[in-house]
């Protein structure tokens, strides 16, 4: 009777601990599938640690925006939500420029998981000898280190637009100091009211 007991407790024991690995599992399919579900390019957490400073130098064939809508010192609120904190923070535009900003997808030079539909990525920090904008599929090499890993990577082209991009420094939602980040369109901003 014993035996028949202890063995009771211990398939009991396994079928519980079967369960917490299944809760687990489904909480990681979870936060996967939420993941997922964005259309930015961040697609965890994880990710976006991996933003870096970025110095106020901007590509030397860059050209200033001739008539943006906002203009550096301008206050904004950030609509787009590239990475966690962005959307809803307030900004201050650091820098407005016209040229042709392109989403790409790529796999960065260090660890981790491929990056899929990345903004933004201005074509002046492109390894291309081709004149903007390139079509989508294009695979050119990344120059700009807006992230670990992407100086250097090979990406593919998903979209490209002719428009005024801005540098912003901003405070996160979740309170990080972020400056010059590189880029946000004229769509993901709002003036800061």
């Amino acid at each position: 009777m014993n035996k028949k007991w202890v063995a009771g407790v211990f398939l009991s024991a396994s079928l519980l601990a079967a369960c917490g690995g299944n809760d687990e599992k489904a909480n990681e399919k979870n936060t996967e599938s939420n993941a997922d579900d964005r259309t930015e390019d961040y697609q965890n957490a994880e990710h976006s640690q991996l933003h870096q400073d970025n110095p106020e130098e901007v590509p030397q064939k860059l050209r200033k925006a001739d008539d943006p809508a906002f203009h550096e010192g301008d206050q904004v609120t950030i609509l787009a939500d590239h990475m966690p904190g962005m959307k809803g923070a307030v900004g201050e535009i650091t820098g407005a420029y016209r040229t042709t900003v392109y989403m790409v997808s790529y796999t960065p030079l260090t660890e981790g998981d491929p990056v899929k539909n990345h903004k933004w990525v201005v074509h002046e920090e492109l390894l291309t000898g081709e004149e903007p904008p390139l079509e989508p599929g294009s695979e050119v090499v990344i120059s700009a280190n807006h992230l670990k890993g992407m100086e250097g990577a090979t990406a593919v082209i998903e979209s490209a637009e002719e428009t005024n991009v801005y540098m912003v420094d901003y405070t996160s939602t979740e309170g990080e100091e972020v400056k010059n980040h590189k880029w946000l369109i004229e769509s993901e901003l709002a003036v800061k009211e």
